[in-house]
């Protein structure tokens, strides 16, 4: 005996329905659900709320689950506590159904999120930063992923007030490194109780026998005296070793131009020859000086550190163009961990690095935009943008091109009477269209453009003011 298929209703308004039916007639079977579209007496679904739609949902209808536009406002529990049957929103878009039901490989991945990179993110310059500065930069790192704080001293000066800085910053629950190679500041950081020391090498690891026996839980980062010089961070590892210290091995990242290719290669080296060794990466050599968006940069460098068995980085984020390193090594490492871990490529993981382009464009066609412009019988503007056009209607008027500012000419040639408000709002969202189009971006009216993990989110779904307060009124109330 055949199970019994889940009867799904999708609520729409008259101008998304034919939309919805080519969507769904190919997407129903491939989900093994019967579906039954309920189309409400309203042209655009956006407007609906969901108290209307509890009002004027039909009768006697059977169904295990309703499906409400995204965009619609309200609660769902609503139309649940009127009809009886479990609702819930949809996507904002309805061409997102194949994802939002798990179909074409939905990701993120149910097991998408572990990670075993561990981030340390260092606060540059201190000594010339307030209390206030450095507790902002220790929770903003903090908040976006990091691990550790890492403590950024200057080289040749010693600064005394580390001690009670550090201090402060372990009372507030942070985890702390301190970056110096000056023995007596290293001394006043792990007093106050840094964890972990960057960096050791010969200049100095003579001092790490007096502190491994007052601070033996303390962790070295172990460097080379050159970064050419394998043989100096071999000996510095072996004394190390010998006085049962905890260490991480960072053989240096070299920038583009300085043997970046040649300092990978000495990572591929000290791992195939110490299998077992914990190991750190800094980051900051290539992504702050590499003038270009950090992101891509980032995730390469995830998938080496994960690749080798890296288990920390140390990054930074003072260029501009590297200001988000945080964010980006906390996403990086996770989609890293599930590529390397699942043998899989990077793709339709996490799709929140992608910050200049979209992942895909959804694209209606020229037909469909024509076909949804004939069918507007109402004086509230549509704005589509998609292959190389900006198209702009209602039911008096079509206008399609590519400059925002012949648009709105021929528009204001048939509508005298727009408000400056409205005029305003017109303008905002073609120069958002315009956008769109120049960087192959999907374009939704009255939504923010996606821009991966940088996109603001608070006003997702912030109501539409491309319809006048009387239409409005008068919807509410039918």
């Amino acid at each position: 005996m055949s199970e019994q298929k889940q009867r799904w209703l999708f609520v729409t308004g008259k101008l998304a329905e034919p939309a919805l039916h080519r969507i769904l007639e190919d997407l129903a079977p491939k989900l093994g659900i019967d579906y039954q579209i309920i189309t409400l007496n309203i042209t655009v679904a956006a407007l609906m709320t969901t108290d209307w739609i509890a009002r004027h949902f039909p009768k006697h209808v059977s169904g295990d689950m309703i499906l409400l536009p995204g965009l619609c406002r309200g609660d769902a529990a609503v139309v649940t506590q009127t009809t009886g049957i479990p609702a819930k929103h949809g996507p904002p878009d309805l061409r997102d159904l194949p994802e939002f039901f798990g179909h074409q490989g939905r990701f993120p991945p149910k097991d998408y999120g572990p990670y075993d990179i561990e981030i340390i993110a260092e606060i540059n310059n201190v000594p010339r930063k307030s209390w206030e500065e450095i507790l902002a930069e220790a929770q903003r790192y903090h908040s976006e992923g990091a691990d550790i704080i890492d403590i950024g001293c200057e080289p040749g000066n010693i600064y005394y007030q580390v001690g009670d800085i550090i201090r402060r910053l372990r009372d507030l629950g942070f985890r702390i490194s301190i970056d110096s190679t000056i023995p007596e500041e290293i001394e006043i950081a792990i007093t106050a109780g840094a964890e972990l020391v960057l960096s050791i090498n010969s200049s100095n690891v003579s001092y790490v026998r007096y502190w491994q026996d007052k601070f033996p839980t303390v962790e070295y980062v172990v460097i080379p005296d050159t970064p050419n010089d394998l043989s100096s961070l071999y000996k510095t590892m072996e004394k190390l070793m010998q006085w049962k210290a905890n260490i991480r091995v960072d053989p240096i990242l070299e920038p583009i131009g300085h043997g970046f290719v040649k300092s990978l290669q000495r990572y591929i080296n000290v791992r195939k020859e110490n299998p077992n060794i914990p190991m750190l990466m800094g980051v900051g050599n290539l992504t702050e000086l590499t003038e270009v968006d950090s992101s891509g940069i980032n995730l390469l460098l995830a998938a080496i550190c994960q690749e080798l068995g890296i288990r920390s980085v140390l990054t930074t984020s003072v260029a501009n163009w590297s200001r988000s390193s945080v964010r980006e090594w906390d996403i990086a490492r996770r989609i890293a961990f599930y590529a390397v871990s699942h043998q899989t490529v990077p793709k339709k993981i996490d799709s929140s690095l992608v910050l200049l382009r979209d992942p895909r464009l959804k694209e209606m066609g020229e037909n469909s935009i024509q076909e949804l412009a004939s069918r507007v019988n109402d004086p509230n503007y549509r704005i589509i943008a998609e292959q190389n056009k900006i198209y702009i209607f209602n039911k008096y008027i079509c206008i399609s091109g590519l400059d925002p500012f012949k648009i709105f000419e021929a528009l204001t040639q048939v509508d005298q009477n727009l408000s400056p408000s409205h005029a305003f709002y017109l303008g905002y969202e073609m120069a958002k269209a315009e956008l769109a189009l120049t960087l192959h971006k999907n374009y939704t009216q009255d939504q923010p453009l996606n821009w991966g993990f940088l996109t603001s989110r608070k006003n997702a779904k912030h109501e539409s003011i491309n319809t006048t307060a009387n239409f409005i009124t008068k919807l509410r109330n039918k």
